[in-house]
Formats: structure tokens, sequence, C-alpha cells
């Protein structure tokens, strides 16, 4: 098997546009996803959610303060899996519930 990150984009801050009580239930359902995942043994690695905050060095030289300038959503976090195909990982990236909306982009890694 190949592995594959999971890039994870949210147009919004969650926590911005749920109450505590309906991100408590958004995430209990991204819980159980993951959970799944993890019982297939597919997933290699876990990452947490990236802060809004960040620096681009482009060959030695800080370019801009922040992530992208010209990106408007957030990368919400990432999932390294494990698939034959990029379009297995597409097939098990597109079951994801994403808390609030977004998009999930596939990379595969080399190694």
């Amino acid at each position: 098997m190949k592995e594959f990150v999971m890039i994870v984009r949210l147009e919004d801050m969650p926590e911005v546009k749920f109450s505590p009580g309906e991100m408590h239930t958004k995430m209990a359902v991204w819980e159980k996803w993951i959970d799944g995942i993890i019982a297939k043994n597919i997933l290699a690695s876990r990452g947490n959610r990236l802060g809004k905050e960040g620096r681009t060095i482009l060959n030695g030289k800080l370019v801009t303060n922040g992530p992208f300038a010209e990106i408007k959503e957030i990368i919400g976090g990432y999932l390294i899996i494990r698939a034959d195909s990029i379009d297995e990982a597409a097939e098990i990236a597109s079951g994801a519930p994403l808390v609030g909306s977004g998009s999930i982009e596939i990379r595969s890694i080399y190694s």
C-alpha cells in the first residue's frame, strides 16, 4: 500500500460558526469516522489542526507573514492514510464528514 496525505481545508473556523454543543456533536461524527478508518488499519498518522499564523519562505527569504495571502480557507488539519491508489484514497476521503464547509485535498507521499 502507498501513503497519501488528506489535507482538510475549511472555509471558516468551525468554533466561530457553531455553538459549543453543535461543535461537540459535529466532532463526535468526525471522531466516529476516524475510528472507522483506524479499525480498517488504513490510518498511518493523524495531524492536528494547523494555526492561523504562519510564514512562507522562498529561496531562504521571508516572503509573507502568513501561510498564503491569497488563500481564504483554513487548513483544518491532515491525515496520512494507506491506500492502493490515489483513487482509493479519494474514495476514503469522500466519506469524511467535514465540520462546516470545505474540501479535502489528496496528495501522494513519496517514500
